[in-house]
């Protein structure tokens, strides 16, 4: 499903749209409503984030979403029932987002049979690198949830290849380094780092980390296949609510094409 809904955009002349949120937040039950309002907004694929208590990849805005979830009493049975509420009224496809503690303490085998039952289409996990457990990610790969990679603006060009063994969906670009967080400007050498990235590999490119305005995303769009926001939609839904966060999200669509 994944890969349809990027060349869908692909076969329109425009890239996906990749919102991230955290499940369980702003409140307990705010999930299945806002993950609703974001795909009748225009997302094109979801990443629905499962909290965890030590969350480093992370900057303090989806931090702080992750430690209000856990409070709320978020957990991996409760996220993947609202996936599967949520899969039970929409068809847009969900990626998984969440780090390896979750999902070994949930229990690999017993997780990826739960995801799939739920109706994920994907899973990443942050801190899972090529070839750090080849048992566990042969698990993922044979598995029908897409398993998505990450790729860091420090990863060689002829290291592209590598790290993107085994992934499916779509290949996600980090566009700095450090955590994640909304930030004002955008990396002067992104279209040729992106441009050479989409030589290396067949999977479609989506470019992440620091985007926060519709023109940012338009920027973005004109030479990655997708875009992903998180920091500057959690932020709004923290002040603002699921309405606000659905129309900012349709703002990026609308500058996206």
């Amino acid at each position: 499903m994944i890969s349809q809904a990027f060349a869908a955009r692909r076969a329109m002349g425009c890239s996906a749209l990749v919102p991230y949120v955290t499940a369980g937040y702003p409140s307990e039950d705010a999930t299945v409503p806002l993950l609703e309002a974001l795909a009748d907004a225009g997302a094109d694929v979801l990443e629905l984030g499962i909290p965890f208590s030590d969350p480093l990849a992370d900057g303090p805005t989806i931090q702080a979403s992750s430690f209000a979830s856990l409070a709320n009493g978020t957990t991996v049975e409760r996220v993947l029932d609202d996936l599967a509420a949520f899969r039970a009224r929409r068809d847009t496809p969900v990626v998984l987002f969440t780090y390896l503690n979750p999902v070994l303490r949930f229990g690999v085998d017993r997780f990826v049979r739960a995801a799939v039952d739920a109706g994920a289409s994907g899973l990443l996990l942050t801190d899972l690198p090529t070839g750090a457990d080849p048992a566990l990610e042969s698990v993922l790969i044979d598995s029908p949830l897409d398993l998505i990679r990450l790729i860091a603006p420090t990863t060689p060009l002829v290291r592209v290849p590598d790290v993107a063994r085994g992934g499916s969906g779509f290949l996600y670009y980090i566009s700095r380094t450090g955590v994640t967080g909304a930030r004002t400007d955008l990396s002067d050498s992104l279209a040729s780092e992106v441009e050479a990235i989409r030589a290396a590999v067949d999977l479609p490119v989506a470019v992440g980390f620091g985007i926060s305005t519709p023109e940012q995303a338009a920027v973005v769009g004109d030479v990655a296949d997708g875009v992903v926001v998180g920091s500057a939609l959690v932020r709004r839904l923290a002040e603002e609510g699921i309405d606000a966060g659905a129309a900012f999200v349709a703002s990026l669509r609308a500058a996206l094409g």
